[in-house]
């Protein structure tokens, strides 16, 4: 059975700029690259600086706040490569059991921050192996999630739904309830509310699992 997509939606969104929400971001990056090789391809590089270096500077740049860094595998390494950057770090010590928990991990995390009148209204939820991806893809996330146009949002390349998401606070509990190697997958295409929003950029749909993803 063909699964059902959340409906497409296409920028320019109406853009609250003086009553923002305020959205953290959540960066996986506490795998065991299997795939890859004996390396961890977190910190392989590209021009220069490892691939997590490069995505967790994509969520500062688009000015999410906080960022919390969900590592795992190598964790003291992943760290390292991200010295001086302006991110939280939590363990998620049972990363070998999928990303669901570095999921559920990340979401407590950021759930946490602050008390109720300063805590996240949302959080876009990004990936430590997709370092194309641009910073203006989150704002145009975080500007449909300002919007109105849906509380559960998936940046998607010609249609095809890709990475980051975003998922307004009310499925934070439903995020750390899930099981399996799912993520919030369930909840973009079950929810009434999900959208997928249309961006020009390739980097939502490359990641990068072999050596030869890399240009």
């Amino acid at each position: 059975m063909t699964e059902r997509e959340p409906p497409l939606v296409e920028p320019p969104f109406d853009d609250p700029e003086s009553d923002r929400p305020r959205v953290a971001g959540v960066l996986l990056a506490a795998g065991t690259s299997s795939r890859f090789g004996e390396a961890n391809k977190l910190l392989a590089t590209r021009d220069g600086d490892p691939l997590v270096r490069h995505a967790a500077r994509t969520l500062l740049d688009a000015g999410v706040d906080p960022v919390v860094v969900v590592v795992g595998h190598e964790a003291d390494r992943v760290v390292d490569a991200l010295d001086g950057l302006d991110v939280t770090f939590v363990r998620n010590p049972d990363y070998r059991q999928g990303q669901t928990t570095s999921v559920r991990a990340g979401i407590d995390a950021v759930r946490d921050r602050g008390d109720a009148h300063d805590a996240p209204d949302a959080a876009v939820v990004a990936l430590g192996d997709m370092p194309f991806v641009d910073p203006e893809t989150i704002g145009t996330l975080v500007v449909a999630y300002a919007a109105g146009v849906g509380d559960a949002l998936a940046a998607a390349y010609e249609g095809t739904r890709g990475n980051p998401v975003l998922f307004d606070r009310r499925f934070f509990g439903d995020l750390t309830d899930v099981s399996g190697d799912v993520g919030g997958r369930a909840i973009l295409l079950e929810s009434d509310d999900s959208a997928r929003v249309a961006v020009s950029d390739s980097g939502v749909r490359r990641d990068v699992d072999e050596r030869s993803d890399l240009p």
